[in-house]
């Protein structure tokens, strides 16, 4: 077993986004991508000689490929032990909660989330430092400067190894540990929540669908609600991981999980139903009749965390992205915590939890979390809901009603303008950040202008500063649009457009989601000249 050292030339575009590097499949597959993409991982945090790494990913085309890559790499460059889950999955949750338990130096997540996967798809690898979240903005700049300057790798000469059986191996100096990527979690999960009361619930004739979408989280569900909290046999569908997870797109929202949606809507669908993503860190809650945007979702679970034991002492505060409603704000006003505003992308959270200033973290995208790891965590968020739902003996949907009641309702969507022209889009943006400080006292389809401006995020914990994160207009009686492009499509452009009006609890709490933005969805369109920017006269996808 020989160490090789392989002169390589940088590949252009190396940049980790909000949530690692994201490209098409067959680009981390040209000879040398990954190979140059984790050498400047390794540069960036000084080596890995002597380290701990925990490595694994949601089991999508060409997965286990790049890990026998990042095994023969990391052994290479020194590394003492790889901690891998067996056949190389792991959730993103899971992965974070190990590299935390087991004192790991970081790990290597690879994974492209809830975007689509197979050899014409997508692929992403991210890394994730020793708290377990994902790797802060001077690590993933460190890293990008590394990528544009490299000119050389390590790697063994040597065959790829088992990665289907738990227990020991070795792979040149380095250990390998082959794990159960379920069993560390799982225990986990049992010491948050009250495993009793929610068996109770199911004994009770309490009926539910978990839809795995094809992905990394079936094995996980599985185990924790048919064999652990006793849901019938079938309750979790689409529960075998999947290289092209089904050939469908593993985006936990009514557009990609529509057979769910209808199942849940039907007069006699379960009582609860939720899917979560790709790698594991999203989720989607619903009830019969109703599906809980993830804005409101962070607000009840806020409201009502200190129902599982895990929380019973009371939140800390909480923390959700920019995009997101302001409904938990209103939470966190009236039970006397913090509520923080931040970037979108899950290490924004990092600090804030790391420093106890929060417990609970959300972004609108589906993802939800708190202080257990830091990572969002889909699987989580489902039994939380659960053992509200066990403790409160209300369905979903009268759990939201007493909720709107009580704060009144945040009505919010979220439009999605995908594959959009990177050009046009850039071209929308920029006009619109201009045009900033002319909007206040303006009235674009009669609501008035109050506030306009990019947000930038001084951090509280260590003073950092994130400028340019989103075009942020506030209405007049509480309604907002953002604007922002994303940092997860693999082609093109994604515009993301969030709108958002508050209605008092005394209001009307009923309005169809869609008619109730309709005003402010005509605002920002004019605003932005959207559809002319862009030539898209409907969004691809609403949520």
């Amino acid at each position: 077993m020989t160490t090789l050292t392989q002169d390589c030339t940088p590949f252009e575009g190396q940049k980790p986004g909000t949530s690692g590097l994201r490209k098409k499949t067959r680009v981390f597959m040209e000879p040398g991508y990954v190979e140059c993409f984790v050498q400047s991982v390794f540069n960036a945090i000084e080596g890995v000689e002597g380290k701990t790494l925990v490595i694994g990913g949601d089991g999508r085309f060409f997965n286990a490929e790049a890990i026998q890559t990042i095994l023969r790499m990391a052994a290479a460059n020194g590394a003492k032990r790889a901690i891998v889950g067996k056949d190389g999955l792991l959730s993103t949750p899971a992965a974070s909660h190990l590299i935390r338990k087991r004192g790991a130096s970081g790990g290597l997540i690879l994974s492209a989330s809830h975007n689509p996967g197979g050899i014409d798809a997508d692929f992403g690898l991210k890394y994730n430092v020793s708290n377990g979240g994902p790797a802060p903005e001077s690590v993933t700049a460190a890293i990008y400067d590394e990528t544009r300057t490299i000119s050389s790798y390590k790697t063994l000469d040597t065959d790829d190894i088992d990665l289907g059986d738990p227990g020991e191996t070795t792979l040149g100096g380095m250990t390998v540990e082959i794990v159960d990527p379920v069993a560390a979690y799982a225990v986990l999960m049992e010491k948050l929540f009250d495993f009793d009361a929610i068996k109770g619930l199911f004994q009770a004739g309490f009926t539910m669908r978990f839809d795995a979408m094809h992905a990394v989280t079936g094995p996980y569900a599985r185990a924790i609600l048919e064999e652990k909290l006793g849901a019938p046999e079938g309750t979790v569908l689409n529960g075998v991981p999947s290289v092209d997870f089904g050939k469908g797109h593993p985006d936990p929202n009514p557009i990609w999980a529509k057979p769910l949606v209808d199942m849940v809507m039907a007069e006699d669908g379960p009582d609860f139903a939720a899917a979560s993503d790709g790698d594991g860190d999203r989720n989607m809650i619903l009830g019969r009749g109703v599906y809980v945007t993830p804005s409101d979702s962070l607000a009840v679970l806020a409201a009502n965390a200190h129902l599982a034991p895990g929380y019973k002492a009371g939140i800390a505060g909480v923390a959700r992205s920019m995009p997101t409603s302001r409904a938990c704000d209103r939470v966190a006003e009236a039970m006397g915590i913090a509520c923080f505003e931040t970037p979108t992308g899950w290490k924004f959270f990092g600090n804030l939890l790391d420093a106890g200033k929060v417990t609970l973290c959300g972004e609108e995208s589906a993802g939800t979390g708190s202080s257990h790891v830091r990572e969002k965590d889909g699987l989580w968020a489902v039994l939380l809901w659960l053992n509200i739902i066990a403790v409160r003996g209300q369905s979903v949907h009268h759990i939201l009603k007493d909720h709107w009641k009580e704060y009144g309702r945040n009505y919010y969507s979220r439009h999605d303008y995908e594959a959009v022209d990177a050009t046009a889009a850039a071209g929308l943006m920029g006009a619109l950040e201009a045009a900033l400080p002319d909007l206040p006292g303006q009235r674009p389809a009669g609501l008035m202008i109050t506030e306009a401006d990019q947000f930038s995020y001084h951090d509280p914990v260590d003073g950092s500063v994130s400028e340019n994160q989103g075009l942020r207009i506030n209405f007049e009686g509480g309604a907002r649009g953002v604007l922002r492009l994303s940092g997860t499509g693999t082609e093109g452009a994604t515009l993301r457009v969030y709108l958002e009006r508050y209605e008092p609890s005394g209001g009307d709490l009923e309005i169809e989601t869609q008619a109730a933005l309709a005003q402010v969805a005509a605002a920002v369109a004019e605003l932005s000249d959207l559809e002319k920017r862009t030539g898209r006269t409907k969004p691809d996808v609403m949520t």
